[in-house]
């Protein structure tokens, strides 16, 4: 049975903000400001990783209205060069994903474990197991119906959206002026390659709007609605990153920003004082919740696109008639989360590897554009969206993808030896599973 249409576009719009504002705008700003060496270039990765990030919505908002399916990360791939190398790079994906929400769940207990527990409770044990419970809650949620994930994820987004907007507020109630000429204190490297290593934090921050090609056909009028929606909701994030950025910068200065890992809890000491600790704790977990739970929804629609091509089991395929939920692909998902949540030891330090991970991913995927457009020429009267400007829009999306991955390359050789090794392995996996799910010829 096929997945029958009933996002709105303004579900998807609040996927898009939900899957790019996590943890990131609350942890990255430190990282950025330490490879930066003046004020211009702090704003300027920002403004770059946004404009960057905007041609790249553009990108895929194309490539989702000219193939609009279910699982379309994989499809766009298998389509435009073959299954084996889609695999392969969607393996790469597909565990960093993971990854990622492993990571930002630990985070999530690392805020919400000293509120609703005593001193002599708090340790990472007690942080694992608070991640574990919140992805267990939201898979629980998630088994009802795809659309009753769409409700929370829509209550959670706005709920983020409000919250970045009250510590806003904060420029408001801070009195003391910051130094004109603040000095930076900047890592020992050129300020190319501490450029680059600073859009790394900023890429991450913006990083996830190219899952919503996997609901297109979840997404009622795809064609139509799939880039619109990319559009708004990365407009939307990058004005809410320029804002808050600005509100850091006037209210903490550049060394505030670099040497103050909880920013977002002292912007909101500010506002509320003594309970701003507790209020924004409480908030960043349910920020957290949200980016949980779009990746709960997203990612066991690429392994049903897997499934339909034979190269995972049919069981990926099963889907509740009612619900419209992937129950095998959404269980399998939540499993491995829940097994990377007892081996990472930090967000921090992941990272670069998840991040080498999605360079090359995304930029390859933007890659297939060139292809879909030959391929699908004859759409081009059909009404779809189109980039305009093009090719020059995927081009700056790609370069700059492309110089990321050198940086990271350079920077730390161990993220690049596991990358490729992970690539490869997903070649072997690939071709056990086609193997062993080959179809038996009837004599």
């Amino acid at each position: 049975m096929s997945l029958k249409p009933k996002l709105t576009r303004f579900d998807l719009s609040m996927i898009v903000i939900g899957l790019v504002v996590g943890m990131g705008i609350f942890a990255s700003p430190p990282v950025v400001a330490r490879n930066t060496n003046n004020i211009y270039l702090y704003f300027g990765a920002w403004l770059i990783g946004g404009i960057v990030s905007l041609c790249g919505s553009l990108t895929f908002a194309e490539i989702g209205s000219r193939y609009p399916t279910t699982g379309g990360f994989y499809k766009v791939f298998s389509y435009c060069f073959n299954p084996p190398f889609a695999f392969m790079v969607n393996w790469l994906l597909i565990l960093s994903n993971a990854m990622s929400v492993a990571a930002i769940a630990l985070i999530g207990g690392d805020y919400i474990c000293p509120i609703i527990l005593p001193a002599s409770m708090q340790n990472d044990l007690a942080t694992k197991i608070i991640a574990v419970l919140t992805v267990l809650i939201l898979y629980l949620i998630n088994l009802s119906g795809i659309k009753s994930g769409a409700r929370i994820q829509n209550l959670l987004t706005i709920f983020k959206i409000l919250l970045i907007l009250v510590l806003c507020t904060a420029v408001f109630m801070h009195h003391t002026p910051v130094p004109v000429n603040e000095i930076f204190k900047v890592n020992q490297r050129n300020c190319i390659s501490g450029f680059g290593i600073s859009l790394v934090a900023v890429f991450f921050t913006f990083g996830g709007y190219q899952q919503t090609i996997n609901f297109g056909g979840d997404i009622i009028d795809a064609k139509a609605n799939v880039p619109k929606a990319i559009i708004q909701g990365i407009l939307t994030v990058l004005l809410l990153y320029l804002l808050i950025n600005i509100v850091y910068y006037c209210v903490l200065g550049i060394n505030g920003i670099q040497n103050n890992r909880a920013l977002a809890a002292t912007l909101a000491g500010i506002i509320f004082g003594p309970v701003g600790y507790k209020i924004v704790s409480i908030s960043i977990y349910l920020s957290v919740l949200a980016f949980i739970n779009v990746n709960i929804m997203s990612n066991p629609r690429i392994y049903y696109a897997m499934a339909e091509d034979r190269i995972l089991s049919s069981k990926f395929k099963i889907m509740n008639n009612e619900t419209q939920v992937l129950v095998f692909g959404l269980s399998v998902f939540v499993i491995v989360v829940i097994v990377v949540l007892f081996f990472v030891d930090s967000f921090q330090k992941i990272v670069n590897y998840v991040m080498l991970f999605d360079t090359i991913g995304l930029s390859t995927a933007a890659v297939s554009i060139f292809i879909l457009r030959k391929k699908t020429a004859y759409l081009n009267k059909s009404g779809i969206y189109a980039i305009k400007y093009y090719p020059m829009i995927p081009i700056i999306f790609i370069s700059t993808y492309w110089f990321v991955s050198i940086c990271i390359f350079i920077e730390s050789p161990m993220a690049a030896a596991l990358a490729f090794c992970t690539f490869i392995s997903g070649l072997i996996v690939y071709y056990i599973s086609k193997q062993l799910h080959k179809p038996i010829s009837k004599k």
